[in-house]
């Protein structure tokens, strides 16, 4: 079996570590949006950000209704 590790650099913005995800959006292929219970965006990731810096990072946070 062969594997292969790829490094990559990641970013996660959060707006609050007392609350916890209820539900991940994917906004675009490695963006995603965390929502709490109430619909409240608490946090975004990005993947492989390394990838994409210097470039003009664009995309709209969704509305989300958690039941």
């Amino acid at each position: 079996m062969n594997t292969t590790l790829k490094e990559t650099f990641s970013i996660y913005i959060l707006e609050s570590q007392r609350k916890k995800s209820a539900e991940t959006v994917t906004i675009k292929p490695g963006v995603h949006a965390d929502f709490d219970k109430d619909g409240k965006l608490i946090g975004i990731e990005v993947i492989d950000a390394s990838e994409i810096i210097g470039k003009k990072i664009e995309f709209t946070i969704p509305e989300v209704g958690v039941v």
